[in-house]
């Protein structure tokens, strides 16, 4: 028996590198994962290679949420990795409307997920897991992530305070912070020469992350063996956030 038979574990963010990645580790391990992810392409694909069920819905909605989660019959556990990088900015140059977008998605989005999920769960009587893919911007302050940093900062804070509420119900709440993983996505910013080398240089391991490094510890916090483990907020920033 592997760890997670019988349980259906949703994941957002499923289109993207760290959620794909944590689908993949998932289904591995016995899980019957639901995918929800913006890019319909890349969703099916994940799907495909896996065996996944696609679950979309828009993260800026409510009816849509509510409708997509109170559709299912059962869930043990749930991964927030859907999220929205914004821009990098100044406080006094942010765009305010971008402010908004990256908090709609990343923090409330997060919460309307945990909302209806937690009222499954506590309505399942089985305990289980949530964990929230947050950042190491919520932990250390980074120049131009004043959108992304707060909107982080706010899901850390949502799940403290969602670990207080749901622990009497057997159903623990944590997150992990990453680091960058370097992707096309991100190497127009974290790639370039006078970010790279310094950020690194400052990190104790220096090296970026990869997409199973934050997989790993996901799929780990959702299982059994992490049963003690609730309200926390987990780097995995190869050291950075302890400077």
């Amino acid at each position: 028996m592997t760890q997670f038979d019988g349980r259906t574990i949703l994941v957002t963010g499923a289109s993207g590198g760290i959620g794909g990645a944590t689908v993949r580790k998932l289904v591995a391990a016995g899980a019957t994962v639901l995918a929800s992810g913006r890019n319909e392409e890349k969703l099916a694909a994940i799907c495909g290679e896996t065996g996944a069920t696609a679950l979309p819905f828009d993260l800026t909605s409510e009816d849509s949420i509510r409708t997509a989660i109170e559709g299912l019959t059962e869930l043990y556990g749930v991964v927030n990795c859907g999220g929205d990088g914004g821009e990098i900015a100044t406080p006094q140059d942010t765009d305010i409307d971008v402010f908004d977008r990256v908090i709609s998605i990343n923090a409330r989005g997060s919460l309307l997920v945990t909302k209806y999920a937690a009222r499954l769960m506590i309505a399942g009587g089985k305990g289980g897991s949530i964990v929230n893919v947050s950042s190491q911007a919520s932990l250390v302050a980074l120049t131009g992530h004043i959108s992304y940093g707060s909107s982080k900062a706010a899901l850390d804070n949502i799940t403290r305070v969602s670990a207080l509420e749901l622990g009497q119900y057997g159903i623990r709440v944590n997150s992990v912070n990453p680091t960058v993983v370097m992707t096309p996505m991100s190497a127009w910013y974290w790639g370039r020469p006078d970010i790279e080398g310094p950020f690194l240089e400052a990190m104790p391991l220096h090296k970026w992350a990869t997409e199973d490094d934050i997989a790993g510890p996901i799929v780990f916090l959702l299982g059994d063996e992490a049963g003690m483990i609730t309200g926390v907020s987990l780097p995995i920033d190869g050291g950075y956030s302890s400077r």
